[in-house]
């Protein structure tokens, strides 16, 4: 059932012991210290979530190549990857946890696709940034998972499945990028362009299908992909979330709307009924 507004969302997520899968579309940093819709939505969505033991990230903004790196700080750090910005922004923290023990099982779930442990990385912005409205007071314990460049889109649903199992051991698996994602194309106070609208209504339409290889297939989605993606990183996440998502889920979408001209901030919840 396609879902397309957050009214009422708590009621929408009946008692579970499986948690939802979370994508959200961040865009630009400013968000953190705006009042906009989006850190709004962002902010509501954590009050009906129900509360995770440890939260796992898949940031467009922790790209690696030929590996799939799992953070197994103690303490992950704030890591402020952007450039340009009010002071403002750099002050921003989110000292949560990590959860070394959950990540180290991570790494041998995801052996197959030549993961690693990492103790550098810590939270980029593609995960503070949201986290922040989630879960303000930075009191679960939360780690990223790198995606692998090098692999194609297909790769990252197989990440999500096998990631899934984690919904019944009390962890929130959270991916964070945009649906469409085109910074060459972006300007201030412009109407949506149209190849925005136009990838974002099928991704849309092929989630709610459950068509996952449509989503994934490069050849079928042709040129489109290209001008909403110039590169995939943004798109990546989505892909994983998907992936973790079942048959027995519920999809909601929120925040549909494009930001700057080129930036989709759509973001989508699979959940029990």
């Amino acid at each position: 059932m396609r879902i397309q507004s957050l009214q009422d969302l708590k009621d929408r997520f009946a008692p579970s012991d499986r948690l939802p899968v979370v994508f959200l579309g961040h865009g630009s940093p400013m968000n953190v210290i705006e009042d906009t819709e989006y850190g709004r939505a962002w902010s509501e969505l954590g009050r009906n979530l129900p509360r995770p033991k440890a939260i796992l990230v898949v940031s467009a903004h922790w790209m690696t190549r030929g590996t799939t790196l799992v953070d197994i700080s103690a303490m992950p750090r704030t890591i402020h990857d952007f450039y340009g910005f009010p002071e403002a922004l750099y002050d921003q923290a989110y000292p949560a946890e990590g959860a070394p023990e959950l990540a180290r099982e991570v790494v041998t779930l995801l052996a197959s696709h030549r993961a690693e442990e990492d103790d550098t990385w810590g939270l980029d912005h593609g995960a503070w940034a949201v986290l922040k409205f989630l879960y303000p007071d930075a009191d679960i314990p939360v780690f990223q998972v790198s995606i692998d460049m090098a692999r194609g889109l297909s790769h990252q649903l197989e990440i999500g499945r096998s990631l899934s199992e984690l919904r019944d051991r009390g962890v929130l698996i959270l991916g964070s990028g945009n649906i469409v994602h085109n910074l060459r194309a972006m300007q201030r106070g412009r109407a949506p362009r149209d190849f925005a609208t136009e990838f974002d209504t099928i991704f849309a339409d092929r989630l709610a299908d459950r068509d996952f290889g449509a989503l994934s297939n490069t050849e079928r989605l042709g040129s489109l992909l290209h001008l909403a993606h110039p590169t995939v990183d943004h798109y990546l996440p989505a892909l994983t979330i998907a992936g973790a998502s079942d048959a027995g889920d519920e999809l909601t979408f929120m925040t549909e709307s494009i930001d700057l001209g080129s930036v989709s901030m759509r973001s989508f919840v699979f959940h029990r009924a």
